[in-house]
């Protein structure tokens, strides 16, 4: 399975740290943010990884070249900043990506995921959504879970940032730009979507005081 990161992010809410510094390469612990995600999807047997990049995404390319020293092979989607959204950017990266079934994830968050096992049981999945409880910036969560499957109603849990897709759900749309959460509820809608609850670590390293509990995490670890 190849795995897609999305990391042509703007960070505002980071900023003035990310005036200087893409927020996929912030800091956390020794290493940027988005080397956790590479190095775990290493140590669960990936190899192939598509990043996304836009706002400052030579620096992010100069960071992470093409993988190797990750054991990893990374290409890259390049956008304009700003152009394409979260959906688009997924769109745009289509060819790379390939016909089948692919992992997504958000390079702003900072879990403990099994990628390995998330890729062994869900390679065939329409649409797989791992699931966590609502961080305090969330309280209202994003969708409820009944079993397997994901559902409009609640109780609510919030979209971890991660998942698995077919690319059918992004491909053939008339606008370019347009927002992951649209592709979610169709998914949904459609009953169409599993998902997992996730007990583990998770933090969405988008505010200041979230990267701060990242790196005192692993400080303390």
């Amino acid at each position: 399975m190849k795995a897609m990161i999305l990391a042509a992010g703007r960070g505002e809410r980071l900023r003035p740290l990310t005036d200087r510094v893409p927020k996929p390469l912030i800091d956390v612990g020794g290493q940027p943010l988005i080397g956790h995600h590479l190095r775990a999807l290493a140590a669960a047997g990936l190899r192939d990884v598509v990043i996304n990049v836009a706002y400052r995404g030579e620096q992010i390319q100069r960071a992470l070249g093409d993988g190797r020293r990750y054991g990893l092979r990374i290409v890259y989607s390049l956008e304009e900043p700003g152009a394409l959204d979260t959906g688009g950017g997924i769109a745009h990266a289509l060819p790379l990506l390939g016909p089948a079934p692919f992992m997504l994830i958000s390079s702003d968050v900072f879990s403990d995921i099994d990628y390995g096992a998330l890729a062994a049981a869900r390679a065939g999945a329409e649409a797989h959504l791992v699931l966590v409880d609502n961080p305090v910036h969330h309280a209202r969560g994003d969708f409820g879970l009944r079993g397997e499957r994901v559902v409009d109603a609640a109780p609510r849990l919030t979209y971890a940032g991660v998942g698995v897709f077919a690319p059918h759900w992004f491909a053939g749309r008339s606008e370019p730009r347009f927002p992951l959460a649209a592709v979610l509820r169709e998914a949904i809608d459609a009953d169409a979507a599993s998902g997992e609850h996730h007990r583990g670590r998770w933090i969405d390293v988008g505010r200041p005081s979230a990267l701060a509990a990242a790196r005192q995490g692993l400080s303390a670890a």
